[in-house]
């Protein structure tokens, strides 16, 4: 059977047929409408009507990825700060547009899903999937299955208080360990460093026109895939940091692999060398203990659309 996955972002919503084998077999994008269910929903149902249509092929059912906290039925998202959401039932409003089951699901969740399936964890039936974006998502796939929770909002691990009393974070709290080993924390190093030691950071401030407020991510990236001892060293100290996550979580789950997706893992091996050497170090129980692997995400962008698609086929 057909599905078709889509993945709802703040600034577009991209939609793909998805076959049995996690290929997307076609695909449309639209951009996302700000603070308005009724038109989101709208532009969901044009997005699966579109693909319908173009492609004439039997579409069985729909899944949505979102930014956001859906509930236990899959059916409710009760809160999407960046979408402007709250206690939206977006699975009944998509549904009766486009006359199709249709099942919700958090968009980390739906990468994870789809990483476990058909890209780096696949073969393996205990994964952690982290997602190292402008904040940290996660998933969990554990014993084969997604584990969601009790209400359906499991695995948001970016909010994990890694440091009493720590950063101020969006969601309220001080702490969370996506304000050490995000996007955002890796842009916050890069700036930071370029303010206290401008010849040091000297090559990053070329890149961003000599503004340190033009540090980016893709600017630290550029810098460090050429070897720029500064930029690597903010990899260093993400890297650090993501890795004493992961240690804690394994010490909680016990997974076989951790997989690491979004912005900051495009840095490849330079950011995965010293997740990989914190991880080791800070994990309890070694030596002795067997060690996760940790991998690189395989699926890309590609990972909502899949995973939303695979998980409606279910």
């Amino acid at each position: 059977m057909l599905t078709i996955g889509v993945d709802i972002g703040g600034t577009k919503v991209a939609a793909g047929v998805v076959d049995k084998d996690g290929q997307i077999l076609d695909k449309v994008k639209y951009p996302t409408p700000a603070n308005d269910p009724g038109a989101l929903a709208d532009v969901v149902a044009k997005a699966v009507e579109e693909l319908r249509g173009r492609d004439g092929a039997s579409i069985g059912a729909v899944g949505v990825g979102v930014a956001g906290f859906v509930d236990e039925d899959r059916a409710t998202v009760q809160v999407a700060v960046n979408l402007g959401l709250r206690d939206e039932p977006l699975r009944d409003r998509v549904q009766r547009r486009v006359g199709l089951p249709v099942v919700i699901e958090n968009d980390a969740n739906a990468a994870a899903w789809a990483e476990a399936r058909f890209g780096a964890g696949r073969g393996s039936d205990h994964i952690v999937c982290i997602t190292l974006g402008t904040g940290i998502g996660g998933g969990l796939v554990l014993g084969g299955e997604l584990h969601r929770g009790r209400f359906g909002v499991a695995a948001e691990v970016g909010h994990y208080r890694m440091v009493p009393h720590g950063r101020r974070c969006a969601c309220g709290n001080h702490g969370c360990w996506e304000q050490y080993a995000s996007g955002r924390a890796l842009v916050a190093e890069g700036q930071d460093l370029a303010r206290t030691d401008p010849d040091h950071a000297a090559r990053m401030l070329e890149i961003a026109d000599g503004r340190v407020e033009g540090i980016g991510g893709e600017c630290i990236t550029q810098a460090a895939l050429e070897g720029d001892a500064a930029a690597l060293e903010c990899f260093r100290i993400v890297g650090e940091w993501a890795g004493l996550g992961l240690a804690d979580l394994a010490a909680i789950l016990d997974p076989e692999c951790f997989v690491l997706g979004g912005g900051v893992s495009d840095a490849g091996e330079i950011i995965l060398d010293p997740v990989r050497a914190s991880f080791a170090r800070h994990v309890p129980g070694r030596p002795g203990r067997r060690l996760a692997q940790v991998r690189l995400a395989e699926l890309g962008g590609a990972a909502g659309i899949v995973g939303a698609g695979d998980l409606a086929r279910r």
